[in-house]
């Protein structure tokens, strides 16, 4: 059994592969807007910098090929990758990137990659309203610069909106978590920031004393990190951050 440590805790990973590769990017440099160098749209792979969203992108990519292809081929990680952060494994400009983590989780589950767990278990029940990537085209290059690309994201926006996703609100999350939470689930965190899904990424895995902590890119610690605050009290310290959705990979997928 491998374990990882972080200050005086040990976390057992228990053979998990998904914080296993997860654990192999702990202190990698946080960096915002990796996938931003180029004007042409292509799959930008930088494991030497993440952001939340890279980060477990990489880590699910990676940990799909080793459980799925049995290898740690380059080809079979780039496949996953792709699949990953583009609509359909389709690479067709900046609006095919996935970009609001709803759609992207829509994406991987509609293939078979991973499950939506909070589907099943969240308690409460929201309907998705997003304008934020419209509404602030001067935040991101290719639709300030791109009145047909901000033409697109509306007309993604549009078709996103509606639709109801059940997520676990912050005042049922206890220290522990919800038990069907396991370690090496993607959490998602949900924001009250308008037009906007979810603030930030990362993955679950219980400390020592059992508590659910979030194995992360922060950019509060400038790297990855598994943070030393329970993600119960992380999410009362954020007044922006409501809740959270969880996902899990699948063993199998057609």
């Amino acid at each position: 059994m491998v374990a990882i440590s972080f200050g005086n805790q040990v976390f057992s990973q228990a053979n998990d592969i998904v914080l296993r590769n997860a654990s192999l990017f702990i202190n990698t440099p946080y960096k915002a807007h990796t996938l931003e160098v180029n004007n042409t749209e292509s799959l930008i792979i930088n494991q030497e910098e993440v952001d939340c969203t890279t980060f477990v992108e990489y880590v699910l990519a990676m940990s799909l090929s080793n459980c799925h292809t049995k290898t740690t081929s380059d080809s079979a990680f780039v496949n996953y990758l792709r699949c990953i952060r583009y609509r359909d494994g389709n690479i067709n400009g900046y609006t095919s990137r996935l970009h609001y983590m709803s759609e992207w989780i829509d994406n991987i589950v509609n293939q078979g990659l991973v499950s939506d767990i909070t589907s099943k278990y969240g308690s409460s029940e929201m309907t998705l309203s997003l304008s934020y990537m419209s509404s602030n085209p001067h935040y991101y290059a290719q639709l300030k610069n791109s009145p047909s690309n901000l033409s697109k994201m509306k007309a993604i926006e549009t078709t996103l909106n509606g639709k109801k996703v059940r997520w676990l609100p912050s005042d049922s999350i206890s220290l522990h978590g919800p038990d069907f939470i396991e370690d090496g689930d993607i959490i998602m965190i949900t924001t009250n920031i308008k037009g906007l899904d979810i603030a930030h990424v990362g993955f679950a895995i219980h400390n020592q004393s059992n508590e659910l902590c979030l194995l992360h890119a922060s950019s509060r610690h400038k790297k990855v990190v598994i943070d030393s605050q329970p993600l119960k009290q992380l999410l009362i310290g954020n007044s922006k951050w409501t809740g959270i959705r969880v996902l899990r990979m699948n063993t199998s997928h057609p």
